[in-house]
This record gives structure tokens, sequence and C-alpha cells, in this order.
């Protein structure tokens, strides 16, 4: 009697529901080679390499990113202290990530090697950034597709263009600005000018249609009004918090 065979498609969505359970998707790995790119599809859709040893360990296991499973990352989540031009080709292999968290940057970090790894991405979150915001801004407009932006605690340092590990010293105006139409999020307790001038200069303008803003300066007030301004015809909800005056605005657009 022969062995019987299910449709692939059923395969498919029987490995789909066990999404949520790592131990069964690794023992569905072991079944066959053929279950294995829908278990991976699941196994790697969220990679997080919060430490300078799971990246090492990340790419000792994966050196070649031709054939690495990072193709299958979807979410993909790190935090080094310093980022370098030699030895990142790892990056390439994320090419299909959407949303993209983390780096915990500072003053010697350079974003060059990451530029536009993935052109796929829709949200970046970039949190406890140290950088010029010059720096920081060719690195978010490297990401066409980009809808959704997070900036949490952003310092603006001055730029020494004499010790700068990559040279720039000035935002690159890209040939078509990210979509920007989803939100965007400023947590930043030095202040949000440096963020939202270089926002509001970008030439295909921003479409947000949801700001989320925490003032720690009252001079975030003028920044404050130009973001809502810019975004006035797409505008959905709007949150603010004045830190320094313990005070919250909340707006909702209501419904046509």
């Amino acid at each position: 009697m022969s062995t019987p065979h299910l449709p692939p498609e059923l395969l498919d969505r029987i490995v789909d529901f066990l999404h949520d359970s790592r131990a069964a998707l690794r023992s569905c790995c072991l079944v066959s080679k053929s279950w294995i790119p829908r278990t991976r599809t699941h196994l790697f859709a969220d990679v997080k390499l919060n430490t300078e040893g799971k990246l090492e360990s990340w790419k000792a296991m994966f050196p070649d990113p031709s054939t690495s499973p990072a193709h299958y990352t979807k979410t993909l989540s790190f935090h080094l202290q310093s980022i370098t031009v030699t030895g990142a080709d790892w990056i390439k292999g994320f090419s299909r990530v959407v949303l993209f968290d983390g780096l915990c940057g500072t003053r010697t970090t350079t974003l060059v090697p990451l530029h536009g790894f993935s052109l796929a991405i829709r949200s970046l979150l970039l949190k406890l950034i140290d950088l010029p915001s010059s720096q920081l801004f060719d690195f978010i407009l490297s990401f066409p597709l980009l809808e959704d932006l997070t900036v949490y605690n952003c310092h603006d340092v001055p730029i020494d263009t004499r010790n700068s590990s990559d040279g720039l010293s000035t935002v690159t105006q890209p040939s078509s600005t990210p979509a920007f139409t989803g939100t965007l999020f400023i947590y930043n307790t030095g202040g949000m000018k440096s963020v939202a001038d270089q926002l509001l200069s970008l030439m295909g303008g921003i479409h947000f249609r949801e700001l989320v803003l925490y003032w720690y300066k009252e001079e975030d007030i003028l920044s404050t009004i130009g973001l809502v301004e810019e975004c006035s015809h797409t505008l959905e909800s709007l949150y603010i918090t004045c830190a320094s005056f313990g005070v919250s605005i909340r707006y909702l657009r209501p419904h046509q």
C-alpha cells in the first residue's frame, strides 16, 4: 500500500496553524525537506539580534547572505553600540524586512552599511540614537516605501566632519521621498526641532495620518504647529503630551 500524500496547499495550511509554536515548527522541519520552506516563513519571520553575541552567532551560522533564511524575515530588531562598514554583508540577506526596530547608536556609529538594505521597509523604529540628524535622515530617506516613523530619544549631535567615518554632513535628497502616510511618533527629551525641521524640508512633503508628539522644551511648540499644518489634509488623529506642563491633548477627526 502506497503512502498517502497530502496536497502542498493543505500542508502549508497545517504549518500556518502552528505559526505561534516554535517547538512544533522545529519538529516540522524534521519531517520532510519539503516542509522546511513553509516552516521557515514562521520561524524566521521575527528576528531579534539584540546582543553582539547573537549577531556573531547568526553570522557564523549563516555566513552566505544569499542562502541565509534572513529572506524570510519580516521584522528585524537589533541593538548595537557601533556598526562598521566592514563586515556588514550579513544585512543584505534581510531584503524583505517590513519593520525595522532598533539601533542603539553612538557618535562613532555609521549607518551607511544599512542604507536601503530592504526596500520593502514600511515601519522604522529608531531608539536611543545619539547621532547627527543629517546622518539619521540620510538613513531614513533610503527607504522609499516608508510609512511609519518612530524616533525615540534622538539627541541632535553637532557634526564633526574631521572625525566622521562616513563624511556625511547634509541630508541627501533622494529622487523620491518616502510615503510617510502612516504614524509619526517623536519622543525626544532633547527637543523635537531637528527631526521636525528635516521632515518639513522634504520636497515631497509628509502626509501622516497620525501624529504622536511629546514635548520637553517650549520651542517644540513651533515644531508641533509646523507638523500639524503640513499634515492638515491627511491627519486623522493627534496626540500631544507637554511633559514640562503636564498637559495632554488628543484629537480624532470625526468620520464623514
